[in-house]
């Protein structure tokens, strides 16, 4: 993975967009933001920690086309932090390091619909979701300690809900599970780069992210004119 990738795989989603919006003209499309939180897990929090959430953000583009399949394309960014100070566990106290490292990423996945989604003027427009897909994350800490790739591949799938509310609003809840294949988000990772174990991660366990959003989207309608 190179420096280039973050840029090659923008341009890539940027296509994706412009491809749907040119051949979707008479389908529905939807543009969105959402704000929410990241959490992390890895060498720093081995468990979810609510404490540890930290603000995020989203723009993202939905295209569906039929009722129970979405494609959505999604920037993210935001922060991830976590410290051993908050453990019980004696060998992270013991070794007290903390973390800081802003997130931004890229990504494209399918929503599965559960109910019919679609549009009805006089009926409950809603539906729960899965949705996985793949992406790339680039994070930047706030200190690096060691000579390591700053981007990585993630894998994004989770559950959430969507409503409409109004037309053309709709708005949406959503929960999503980052895969990296990373383990230096938290500057903490498997390579030693030096012989205190204090000052090493564990090489077995890759780092990961959530990202928990509330989010509202506007749909486009195709008005068709009378001949």
């Amino acid at each position: 993975m190179n420096k280039y990738l973050p840029k090659v795989l923008l341009a890539s989603i940027c296509v994706f967009i412009l491809s749907i919006a040119h051949t979707a003209s008479a389908q529905k499309v939807e543009i969105g933001a959402g704000l929410g939180g990241f959490n992390y897990k890895g060498d720093i929090a081995p468990n979810f920690r609510f404490r540890f959430f930290k603000p995020g953000g989203s723009l993202f583009f939905r295209y569906n086309p039929s009722q129970a399949l979405s494609l959505r394309a999604e920037l993210a960014g935001g922060l991830i932090g976590a410290d051993d100070a908050a453990s019980k566990d004696p060998f992270q106290q013991a070794r007290n390091m903390s973390f800081r490292t802003r997130i931004i990423e890229g990504s494209a996945v399918a929503e599965y619909n559960f109910l019919d989604y679609e549009d009805r003027r006089f009926a409950v427009n809603w539906t729960p979701y899965l949705f996985g897909g793949v992406g790339l994350s680039s994070f930047k800490p706030d200190i690096k300690t060691s000579d390591y790739k700053t981007s990585s591949l993630i894998l994004p799938y989770g559950v959430g809900i969507k409503y409409q509310i109004r037309r053309p609003w709709n708005i949406g809840l959503e929960y999503g599970t980052r895969k990296t294949f990373t383990d230096y988000l938290d500057n903490l990772g498997g390579d030693p780069v030096s012989t205190d174990k204090l000052q090493q991660g564990d090489p077995s366990r890759k780092d990961s992210y959530y990202y928990v959003r509330l989010s509202v989207t506007y749909t486009f309608f195709r008005i068709f004119c009378p001949k």
